[in-house]
């Protein structure tokens, strides 16, 4: 029986990770990788795409070749600005300049020319990384948020793999699962909200900000559930349905369709706002 269990949790702790690190590397945030050739070496970037604080944002890249020269272009994004030029200095063996700072939600499209005699490569090569400011989220709330929310999808998994095999333990399974979920998602959520875009909750009914709703979608999902669980309806089948159903929504990339900064008119705007420029939804 222990043997059993303890099979469990391995196996949703993986499923869990798994998750987890497809979110995090797919999404709009995760730094952008990517090489370039300049003559006979290959230049390797990491181009950061977030940044929280109230100071400039670092853009670097590990050059070889000290006689290597870089120019730093960026411009607001999604506006008909021309491009500021910024020449970038040697700080080691790293090219450095600065993006400046921007309010909560503002982005700044950017890319580096490096160039080297009549060689020159653009990096990256057919786009521009986007920058997206925020501001500071203090660790102490930060941290209990990602702790909370890694447990309740750890939870969520590991409830939905015990539903697959028998009713024992659901009852307090999904109970421990709804509450981690309410108190990552819904409490510490929106305080990270509030430090990072200013605003607690931009969801329903108040807007349809991706991130807020999948948290909210998950929670009714297990409030369901529990629901069922204790009612004793068919509870197995819920909470098969309500674990898939949260691993299914923490697929969505990390911030995808976030808060944006609409330049022209100084507002923040929500996922609704993207949606309607997405050109395949529209057919």
């Amino acid at each position: 029986m222990k043997t059993k269990n303890t099979i469990l949790w391995v196996l949703a702790f993986l499923i869990t990770i798994a998750f987890a690190v497809y979110q995090r590397t797919t999404g709009p945030t995760y730094p952008m990788k990517g090489n370039g050739a300049l003559g006979g070496s290959v230049i390797e970037y990491k181009l950061d795409r977030s940044h929280g604080g109230d100071d400039d944002s670092r853009v670097s890249i590990k050059i070889p070749d000290g006689s290597i020269e870089g120019v730093l272009y960026y411009k607001r994004y999604k506006t008909d600005d021309a491009w500021t030029m910024v020449h970038m200095n040697y700080d080691g063996d790293e090219l450095v300049a600065y993006l400046p700072h921007q309010p909560p939600a503002g982005k700044l499209q950017y890319h580096i020319k490096l160039n080297r005699g009549n060689s020159e490569v653009r990096l990256p090569k057919y786009t521009d990384v986007v920058m997206r400011f925020k501001g500071n989220v203090p660790l102490w709330i930060l941290i209990p948020h990602i702790l909370l929310m890694f447990t309740a999808m750890l939870l969520s998994t590991r409830t939905g793999l015990q539903a697959l095999l028998t009713t024992d333990k659901l009852k307090s399974l999904s109970f421990y699962t709804i509450i981690i979920l309410f108190f990552g998602g819904l409490i510490f959520g929106p305080i990270v909200q509030k430090f990072a875009f200013g605003e607690y909750w931009t969801g329903i009914p108040f807007g349809i900000d991706l991130t807020d709703n999948k948290t909210l979608i998950a929670f009714i999902g297990w409030l369901i559930a529990l629901i069922a669980v204790y009612k004793g309806k068919s509870p197995r089948l819920f909470v098969i349905g309500a674990s898939v159903l949260t691993l299914l929504i923490f697929m969505i990339p990390h911030s995808a369709l976030g808060s944006e900064l609409d330049y022209s008119t100084g507002n923040i705007k929500q996922a609704g706002y993207f949606l309607k420029h997405i050109s395949w939804l529209k057919v």
